[in-house]
């Protein structure tokens, strides 16, 4: 009988998992991802040390800079990767919550699976207690929110991340910040610049009512120093322009070489004494400034700086009030703003310009500072969640407490839910119930405090208050409202859904298919069939 020929429908060498085996594999590289990130929640968490092929080093216990730093190749784990990403998008912090939270759901469904519980019942038990969850949410959050909240929201995100000793006077630095830039009941975290410059202790990090930008001033003629600062920016290049086609211009004679180039000095004389008689006494500028045009500007004491962002551009705008102007020509008094210094100062052996005391402005700088890069590095991070979660405090006006107190009580009222539901989906919603107690969990376990102990004392306590929760710092279960550890409510709100939705999506997952490349990799698999004895093959 004739060897029967292997039948290729998609490409040699491409590989299959199906039904149970893809969800097994799936399911397995989500709780081997959240593992990863599990002993960096809370408090006492641990940090990751990540070396790039490079060899450089970032120490952290963030866990979406954790996600991003580490090359994950399961297409099932990349999802969950997105998961912190969106979590950190949205809020700022919460992302290793989010992702032990999805890789819970994950660990849970697989005993369902062994019930012979259809996914997709599983799925939407899920949803429907995701939706319960939400509802609880806004039934234990806490909407007397003041500036102390805020600090103590702030104090909350910093703790366990290398601020400790500083995180009260950073707290005040960030809620100030926040408050600053809100513009009713709305913040744009991205009026808020994070500069960092190491060489000096945490506790230096300071607040700048103004922007700081990391440049120095174009020619040392020029003053270092200005106040009461008459301020003019610039989009556009102070220089003469060049034809935008290609032109030959013939001179016949060495007079009209000097004319010429005296016309073009004269054109940046008068562009420097535009901007003098509109009154400015320091420029920013987008693009270039001429040498000469720095030689003139030097000459009538105006402190100039070239290339500057356009990101720095835009919030230079809103601290001191000055207008954007494209060209030169169309500049008056009108357009200049205004700030109580400006100044060159230098910082860690590098200048920098500070645009200071300007009134009312509706972008700021924090200067952060740390003894070595990775230390003023880790600051930053827990910087940038604190400014997350402030602001989406400021903008929700509602917090829950913390330390594991929300998990809880969502998962007590879910359970009374799930006897509510007639059918499978009963058993997915207790599952889900039991998932968001990884939290309290994960965070007795990070302290090494017993966590099943931890656990049952915490269900007793929220036969009382909702507001309990675990004090990881004396192991015992104390009220989260009085202790100061405070969340936005958007943190948990975030991390419930898109974890809820992650864990969905990969469930109903049953057939993964994937390219392995071509050439040698698909010729080796052919190959490799060929050997097994040539069974037809499906691929």
């Amino acid at each position: 009988m004739a060897q029967q020929q292997p039948i290729f429908v998609l490409p040699e060498g491409t590989q299959r998992l199906l039904g149970r085996d893809a969800q097994r594999t799936n399911i397995l590289a989500g709780k081997v991802l959240a593992e990863t990130v599990r002993t960096t929640l809370g408090p006492k968490g641990m940090d990751k040390m990540l070396v790039d092929n490079l060899g450089d080093i970032v120490v952290t216990n963030d866990g979406v800079t954790i996600l991003k730093e580490m090359d994950i190749e399961h297409p099932a784990a990349k999802m969950l990767v997105e998961v912190a990403k969106t979590q950190e998008d949205e809020v700022g912090d919460g992302t290793t919550t989010a992702v032990i939270i999805a890789g819970e759901l994950l660990k849970q469904s697989e005993d369902l699976l062994d019930m012979d519980i259809h996914p997709t019942i599983i799925a939407m038990g899920y949803r429907q207690a995701a939706e319960k969850a939400q509802e609880i949410l806004d039934e234990i959050a806490i909407s007397d929110i003041d500036t102390e909240m805020l600090e103590k929201v702030a104090m909350t995100a910093m703790t366990g991340k290398g601020t400790e000793k500083a995180r009260e006077p950073l707290a005040e630095i960030v809620v100030k910040a926040v408050e600053q830039v809100a513009d009713n009941g709305e913040v744009d975290t991205d009026h808020i610049k994070i500069e960092k410059k190491e060489g000096a202790v945490v506790e230096d990090t300071k607040l700048v009512q103004g922007v700081i930008i990391d440049k120095e001033r174009v020619h040392q003629g020029m003053p270092s120093e200005i106040k009461d600062a008459k301020i003019a920016i610039l989009n556009s290049a102070l220089e003469v322009k060049e034809t935008e086609v290609d032109a030959e211009i013939r001179i016949t004679d060495p007079n009209q070489m000097q004319a010429f180039i005296e016309q073009e000095e004269q054109m940046l004389k008068d562009m420097v004494s535009k901007i003098s008689d509109a009154g400015a006494n320091v420029l920013f500028c987008q693009k270039g400034i001429d040498d000469l045009a720095q030689h003139y500007l030097a000459k009538e004491g105006i402190l100039a700086v070239r290339r500057v962002k356009k990101s720095d551009i835009e919030k230079l705008s809103k601290a001191t009030g000055a207008t954007i102007v494209s060209n030169v020509e169309d500049l008056t008094s009108d357009d200049l703003g205004n700030a109580g210094s400006v100044t060159e100062k230098k910082v860690s052996g590098e200048n920098m310009i500070f645009v200071e005391n300007c009134s009312e402005p509706k972008a700021v700088t924090i200067l952060v500072r740390g003894s070595t890069k990775h230390v003023a590095d880790e600051i930053k991070r827990a910087i940038e969640d604190a400014i997350g979660v402030v602001a989406a405090t400021v903008e929700d006006g509602q917090v829950v407490a913390g330390g594991g107190a929300p998990e809880v009580a969502i998962a007590k009222r879910l359970k009374d839910y799930a006897e509510s539901i007639s059918g499978r989906e009963q058993l997915a919603v207790n599952a889900f119930a039991e998932s968001l107690e990884v939290v309290p969990k994960t965070l007795a376990e990070n302290a090494g405090i017993d966590s099943i102990d931890s656990l049952v004392d915490l269900r007793a306590a929220h036969e009382k208050s909702t507001t309990m929760g675990l004090n990881v710092f004396n192991g015992e279960v104390t009220d989260m409202k009085e202790a100061g550890v405070i969340e936005p409510k958007r943190v948990k709100k975030q991390a419930i859904q898109s974890a809820s939705e992650a864990a969905e999506m990969i469930l109903r997952i049953d057939d993964v298919i994937s390219s392995s490349g071509s050439g040698d990799d698909a010729a080796a698999a052919a190959a490799a069939q060929q050997q097994m004895g040539g069974m037809p093959g499906m691929m």
